[in-house]
């Protein structure tokens, strides 16, 4: 039974994500997981999260576990906590970036990171066989609620970054929080942080009616306006749980995320002097021409912060992240942080006196374009092997890291399984962007092909 993906397990409520099935993966980790230190739970704010929060915190306690709830807070804060209140696991119910159907359940261990798979296995072992803990009624644990979390998190942030520079730039900000877990954190960073703060979509609404909680361009058409509208500097958003930000330039620009990875990253190698860099196959290679003159490397895993978070911390990494606005900055926390990277982009351009364009124009400019298909979740591996023998016999260079990436002189395109939704994701990336798009389109016609195909057959 494979219920885990790339983040955690993340379906359509009432279909697969139901009560039955959020108390059996909650009577599992209260079986995995010995009573004595406490279980935090927290959540999004998803229309679900409420009820299956309390699913989770209730199961937990008849297993004998003592549990704390923080709330609604983003996904990093509940990360940050974690290390902070001295639990052994978080349970957050959160599906992120996912349309409003959609709920799912991420745990993350006591070092404050995701749990490896081979504890997701034991979950999952324990969910098949029917297994959960149940203890006498004197040994049941209490619930109790912990409404500081935010706050810590708040001023475990502030603590990174100069706030006195910070404060004396008076920065205009315009936020979209989306209508996400961001509203009880970010708002208050930025003010703090000596900003004049425009919100978006400031108020929580799981039904996302602001706009879909993924934060791309066509999203933010919103966001894009108000910047210049109100002559604000600089503009950010974030997707649903907030482990994520996305950034518009002065003009209403959107910012691709791989060209912020780059710019923070090449920050990062700077400020230490050389260091290691982390990042999935998938990200650009305007990584490496940022950090490589400054004496830094690029290491390059499977795509999920879970992978690049532990590698992260395998490598002593002075940064990390993913090319969609998911930043890691392992001096705060090794998880992909919203707020975090918010900050970090403010504190970078008060130390340079620049604006955020003209530090982007200085780095190398590829074009990245990212498709997707519909697929099978069945079909997914088969039609990845097929493409794979097809491009092997053609004489093609391939990275099989994570999916099928293939190597030309002039750019490469990445095939790749969602973790998370029946697609295969499509990457293509070259200097030219008429190139880049024309290799996209070629992987999605062979990918669309090939599933014909397979599912003809």
């Amino acid at each position: 039974m494979r219920l885990f993906g790339t983040n955690g397990i993340r379906e359509v409520i009432g279909t697969r994500l139901t009560a039955p099935l959020v108390t059996a993966v909650a009577g599992a980790m209260a079986k995995v997981n010995e009573p004595g230190r406490p279980i935090v739970v927290g959540w999004d704010g998803r229309t679900s999260s409420p009820a299956l929060s309390r699913l989770v915190s209730a199961t937990l306690a008849l297993g004998g576990h003592q549990v704390i709830e923080v709330g609604l807070l983003p996904t990093p804060a509940i990360q940050y906590n974690v290390t902070k209140l001295g639990a052994q696991l978080a349970v957050i119910l959160t599906a992120s970036h996912n349309p409003p159907e959609f709920n799912g359940i991420k745990c993350i261990a006591a070092d404050g990171l995701e749990i490896p798979r081979e504890v997701e296995e034991r979950i999952e072992a324990a969910v098949a066989a029917g297994e959960s803990r149940s203890v006498p009624f004197d040994q049941i644990g209490e619930i109790r609620t912990d409404h500081h979390g935010g706050e810590r998190y708040v001023d475990g942030i502030l603590a990174q970054v100069d706030v006195a520079a910070l404060v004396k730039r008076r920065f205009t900000v315009v936020l979209d929080c989306g209508n996400g877990a961001s509203v009880p954190t970010s708002p208050v960073l930025l003010r703090r942080l000596g900003c004049r703060v425009i919100t978006l979509n400031g108020h929580v609404d799981g039904t996302f009616p602001g706009h879909l909680s993924e934060p791309t361009e066509a999203n933010l058409v919103d966001l894009r306006r108000t910047v210049p509208a109100v002559g604000a500097d600089i503009g950010i958003a974030h997707d649903g749980d907030a482990d994520r930000a996305v950034f518009v330039d002065a003009t209403g620009r959107y910012l691709p995320g791989e060209q912020m990875l780059a710019l923070l990253a090449r920050d990062a190698v700077q400020r230490a002097g050389g260091g290691i860099v982390v990042t999935p196959v998938s990200s650009s290679q305007g990584i490496e021409d940022a950090v490589r003159p400054l004496g830094g490397e690029v290491v390059y895993t499977r795509v999920g912060s879970p992978v690049v978070t532990r590698e992260m911390l395998r490598r002593s990494a002075v940064f990390g992240g993913e090319e969609n606005g998911g930043l890691i900055f392992p001096k705060f926390q090794l998880a992909r942080d919203g707020a975090m990277t918010a900050a970090a982009v403010l504190d970078f351009l008060a130390r340079s006196g620049r604006s955020l364009g003209d530090s982007l124009a200085e780095l190398p400019q590829y074009a990245l374009v990212k498709e997707k298909v519909e697929c099978p979740v069945a079909l997914r591996q088969p039609v990845l092997d097929a493409l794979s023998r097809e491009f092997a016999n053609e004489g093609a260079r391939l990275v099989t890291i994570d999916g099928l990436k293939v190597l030309q002189e002039d750019g490469w395109m990445l095939l790749r399984p969602s973790g998370t939704e029946p697609l295969i994701r499509v990457f293509a990336e070259a200097k030219d962007r008429g190139r880049a798009m024309q290799l996209a389109q070629e992987g999605l016609a062979r990918v669309r092909a090939t599933i014909q195909r397979l599912g003809a057959a």
